[in-house]
């Protein structure tokens, strides 16, 4: 009998692997098991060296879904992510993603699909490396503007406060569409989908900046 197995990445101690799974349910998955690695940083660590990530391809059988929050989840490069999708597929496990509800299914045999899947597989990953490198370096230039400041890098200073939070968080709640959330707060599509993406995050981002 198939499976969806949630696995989940938890880098820091302050991130919460239960809004993860909220999050994912609250999309309209019914997870049948929780795999998460906690205290591991994603852009040193292939999925096959972290302890949990190398059990699930003990775990996981053809037929099995494989649900994760974003394929960032995947590796910790470009080539990590396509590489353990392809290898997932070829075991007739289907990959999907709670964030745009990406799905990776390798049953098909029609070519065209399969062209299609490929490069959709490829621009994701593209992009999932894209998006830690760019944060790789505004870390590091903000690391080091603190220090000649004397001061501690608190990351970048959020475009909202806690009141403005509170509105997108009920605006999700509602559901309001992303048009409708802008509007009444003012912030950027980009914005209000990051913290939707993680919601804890934001608020932790506002608690550094207090």
């Amino acid at each position: 009998m198939s499976q969806v197995i949630f696995y989940a990445r938890v880098s820091t101690v302050e991130q919460n692997l239960d809004h993860q799974v909220t999050q994912a349910e609250a999309a309209g998955y019914k997870i049948d098991r929780v795999v998460s690695d906690h205290g591991i940083s994603g852009v040193k660590s292939m999925l096959k060296e972290r302890p949990e990530g190398k059990r699930l391809f003990d775990i996981l059988r053809a037929g099995d879904v494989l649900l994760v929050r974003w394929i960032d989840r995947l590796g910790r490069n470009y080539r990590d992510v396509t590489d353990t999708i392809r290898e997932l597929m070829r075991m007739g496990v289907i990959v999907k993603t709670v964030i745009n509800n990406m799905i990776f299914d390798g049953s098909t045999n029609d070519p065209m699909q399969q062209a299609v899947r490929d490069s959709l597989i490829a621009f994701m990953s593209a992009s999932a490396q894209a998006q830690v490198e760019v944060t790789k370096a505004t870390q590091k230039a903000g690391i080091a503007a603190a220090k000649a400041r004397g001061t501690k890098y608190r990351g970048r200073k959020p475009s909202y406060d806690r009141e403005t939070l509170e509105k997108v968080l009920e605006g999700f709640a509602v559901p309001l569409r992303v048009c409708e959330i802008m509007k009444i707060t003012g912030l950027s599509r980009q914005a209000i989908l990051r913290i939707k993406a993680d919601p804890d995050g934001a608020q932790r981002v506002l608690e550094r900046w207090a």
